[in-house]
């Protein structure tokens, strides 16, 4: 089935004549077993009485989707009637997409018959998915609204195109290290009429930039409000696209070659609505940054290791973009942004809540304006700024009133400029250090004492564990591990899962363990949701 080896075989276990008492109108479309069992429970679970056994499927669907991943895998080993709920509540689901899962797909889809996200991701060195695959995965979930592709390289442009056809409410495609091409892309925006979010990560299939089919704007164009295209060679192609969607209100672009100030001209031209703009590693000039100054409802702006920018751009930013609410700057140690630059955004941009200087060197002329002007001011990050030291933290500390977060990396500040933090900022609940060679334990120690409820992370220079920077993340899909379909009639099907999952003793076992667990674990949800009335009681 291409999940996990670790998840164990559904262990044996009787049924028992559960009578379901629905009280309440289905909400969902669970059908309840009515299997014939008799567990060894006999009515208690750790010495309360067991009244699960009387939930309405829907109450138990509940819970499980208030559970994580594998306390999910753990409650549908209970018993056959937890494993269909379980199934039939689930709408999303991550699959190892190699070659093999294909036997298995009209079986998982039984079982999995609510699903509307699905990630298809393959390890590199292995056969992925085809085409037949994803053509019967599209026949099973006629509903999917979200679709995350990684590494299937044997999906091609006609299995797009079948795919696109039987999902046509598609809301979200993302797909990184595919071989399709142009074609199939433009069939998805034929056909997805509904589709907002759109994120291409190193589509291979299209290798020519002179005689690459340009991409979009197809039917998909009138939806869109988010485009995100990584490392793409040819990622001008989707040019028309961009263009062409007028709803659109975020860009992404990271690590596309090419010359695009050419490109955001037009688009700025097309496209008023872009409230969210990053250009990572981008051939970008200041042409390009004033042609994005006339999205005049801008609010978040990432400029990430663009040389080419300068203080004349930013400045053409700020005179018109003012309501930027996030502004990230990584300067690459080029020393082309500045205290002018940072000024403008002072002087024009009064809203500025969050903002970001990676390899950028301002001073306390700028600093102090920013602090002033920028009453918003709520998250600052300074990181490797020569000329950030202790009287710059000192003015931060005297006039940045709403801060509420502060970094600072490899800057040359000592615990002078940390002493100043603890009688200034009055809001500040939250100080990282890291790599300030002036900073010691002993300083950090003194902060935390004058300032008990402020938390200080001080980290001198050991192997880092997460990046020093502000940077917004996105929500993973949650990869689960699939247990065999539960049934009584064992079938070729549980014989694939069992060699796919190579269950043993061991792995029968643990899941005996999981079975205890899960079911004790909705029973103590279930004492928790009741609040203290059953304890009151019991105290009466």
């Amino acid at each position: 089935m291409g999940q996990s080896s670790s998840t164990a075989a559904v262990p044996s276990c009787r049924d028992n004549n559960y009578s379901h008492r629905l009280k309440v109108k289905p909400t969902a479309l669970i059908t309840p077993m009515q299997a014939e069992e008799t567990d060894d429970w006999q009515g208690t679970i750790d010495g309360f009485a067991d009244y699960i056994s009387d939930l309405p499927d829907e109450c138990l669907a509940v819970i499980f989707q208030s559970l994580g991943s594998g306390d999910r895998k753990r409650c549908s080993l209970v018993c056959r009637r937890w494993l269909k709920i379980e199934g039939q509540s689930r709408h999303r689901l991550s699959l190892n997409a190699q070659a093999d899962l294909f036997p298995m797909i009209p079986s998982l889809f039984d079982r999995f018959d609510a699903v509307t996200k699905l990630a298809l991701k393959c390890d590199r060195r292995s056969v992925s998915i085809r085409d037949d695959g994803l053509l019967l995965i599209s026949l099973r979930c006629r509903n999917l609204t979200r679709l995350k592709l990684r590494a299937c390289r044997e999906l091609t442009d006609a299995g797009m195109a079948a795919f696109a056809k039987n999902c046509k409410g598609l809301k979200k495609l993302s797909c990184g290290s595919c071989t399709f091409g142009a074609k199939g892309m433009n069939a998805v925006l034929d056909h997805c009429s509904s589709l907002e979010e759109l994120s291409v990560k190193r589509l291979r299939g299209i290798t020519d930039v002179a005689a690459a089919e340009p991409i979009g704007p197809g039917l998909a164009a009138a939806s869109l409000k988010t485009i995100c295209l990584k490392e793409l060679y040819n990622g001008q192609c989707f040019g028309p696209l961009i263009i062409g969607a007028k709803k659109l209100r975020t860009l992404k672009l990271f690590r596309c070659s090419g010359d695009w100030d050419k490109l955001l001209q037009l688009i700025a031209d097309r496209v008023s609505g872009m409230v969210e703009i990053h250009l990572e590693r981008l051939q970008v000039s200041d042409y390009g940054l004033s042609a994005i100054s006339s999205s005049l409802d801008l609010e978040i702006l990432h400029l990430v290791k663009t040389p080419e920018c300068t203080n004349n751009g930013l400045v053409s930013v700020a005179e018109r973009c003012k309501l930027l609410r996030k502004l990230h700057i990584d300067g690459w140690k080029a020393n082309r942004i500045g205290d002018e630059g940072l000024v403008a955004i002072a002087k024009y941009c009064p809203n500025l809540q969050e903002l970001v200087l990676i390899g950028v060197n301002p001073t306390k002329v700028s600093l102090e304006m920013l602090a002033s002007n920028c009453q918003n001011l709520e998250r600052l990050a300074l990181c490797g700024s020569d000329t950030v030291g202790d009287a710059e933290i000192s003015c931060i500390a005297a006039k940045c009133v709403a801060l509420k977060k502060l970094c600072i990396k490899s800057c040359p500040v000592s615990d002078s400029g940390l002493e100043a933090l603890a009688s200034g900022c009055p809001n500040l609940v939250k100080v990282k250090v890291k790599k300030c060679r002036g900073v010691t334990p002993d300083g950090a120690d003194l902060l935390r004492t004058r300032r008990v409820s402020l938390a200080v992370n001080l980290d001198t220079g050991e192997p880092e564990h997460q990046d020093a920077s502000a940077s917004d993340g996105g929500a993973q899909d949650n990869a689960i591990e699939l247990p065999p379909v539960g049934g009584g009639g064992g079938g070729g099907s549980s014989q694939i899962y069992a060699a796919q999952l190579g269950s043993s003793r061991s792995t029968s076992f643990k899941s005996r363990l999981g079975l205890l667990s899960g079911r004790s674990f909705v029973a103590c949800t279930l004492r928790r949701l009741s609040g203290g009335n059953s304890s009151s009681r019991g105290n009466s």
